[in-house]
């Protein structure tokens, strides 16, 4: 009896999250130009009504011993469905008036990751991402490859209709930048669960109006999705070519495991000091959990969707900076 009892006290100060139940979670809608003055409170209120149904969802995985996998999995799907967001249904149009969506999802438990490409023709891509994790010796799939693998895997396949949303939706949606000619809306998602195993996904329609099959940040593996259990987890939202050509995902993982930032610290140093003077740039943000469960939500522009919540019962979401 002594032995098992000392043998339950090695596991439960081996895997502190595990006994404690701890958990977190975060995501996020997009971050861009909003102002108060571009959209009503009730439509506010529609958002962030959109943003808790999805966050309530993965609380609902996490609280009862789900793994962060499935529970990025689960609100980036809610969030690909809802036609408030440039994810899935209501993502934007390229120049030749086609939706080519892109998605990413990462296990920080041993790096593995999935992604697929330039797709239009799959429900859910996120759900593609995580059949190439899983079901393929591959990181990355694209267009009409990623598209048969997910037929093969039994993935629900849409017409190219489906992804335009009706007038009546359309007039919901307040995030689209008519001089720009641009949606902000990308969606994500990172997860700390009982378990001690973080994960990550994102998935967008891309930048409006993108032209020969432009690639943007969030199906790169280290640009604009990383999981780490070694740091933290990581899913970004903005100006994809800078996150590309600075692998912000990673470098925020990289600073915390080489110079010991804490991750508030780590997602700050990298969107407000190493981004935010770059030339051309039009701005971004993040949202990260740490291996401790901490959570950072960091962002340049005036806005972003974003939701949180802990274990500890904290819960939160919100649209501006404010």
């Amino acid at each position: 009896m002594k032995k098992v009892f000392i043998f339950l006290t090695f596991i439960v100060l081996s895997f502190p999250c595990m006994a404690q139940g701890k958990w977190s979670i975060a995501l996020h809608g997009g971050a861009g130009a909003m102002s108060r003055d571009r959209i009503s409170p009730e439509r506010e209120q529609r958002y962030k009504q959109g943003l808790q149904r999805a966050l309530d969802i993965g609380v609902a995985i996490l609280e009862k011993g789900g793994t962060s996998l499935d529970a990025v999995e689960a609100v980036v799907v809610y969030l690909e469905d809802c036609p408030l967001f440039n994810a899935g249904r209501g993502a934007v149009f390229t120049a030749d008036n086609r939706n080519e969506l892109d998605a990413a999802i990462m296990s920080g438990i041993d790096l593995d990751a999935g992604a697929v490409i330039n797709v239009g023709d799959i429900k859910n891509p996120i759900k593609a991402a995580k059949a190439v994790m899983d079901n393929s010796p591959h990181v990355i799939l694209t267009g009409i490859g990623a598209s048969k693998f997910a037929r093969e895997q039994g993935l629900e396949m849409v017409d190219s209709g489906y992804f335009r949303v009706s007038k009546d939706e359309l007039a919901m949606v307040e995030m689209f930048d008519k001089d720009k000619n641009e949606k902000f809306g990308t969606v994500g998602c990172v997860a700390l669960d009982q378990h001690g195993s973080l994960a990550a996904a994102t998935s967008t329609g891309g930048m409006s109006g993108k032209k020969y099959g432009r690639v943007g940040d969030v199906p790169i593996i280290g640009a604009g999705t990383y999981a780490s259990n070694t740091s933290c987890a990581v899913s970004g939202t903005g100006h994809g070519e800078f996150f590309i050509r600075y692998t912000v995902a990673s470098d925020i993982a990289r600073l915390m495991e080489y110079k010991g930032m804490s991750v508030q610290e780590a997602a700050g140093e990298v969107i407000h000091k190493k981004m935010n003077n770059l030339k051309g740039y039009s701005g971004g943000g993040v949202i990260c959990v740490d291996k401790d469960g901490s959570i950072a939500l960091e962002f340049s522009t005036n806005g972003m969707h974003r939701g949180w919540a802990k274990s500890t019962g904290e819960s939160v979401v919100a649209v501006f900076k404010d």
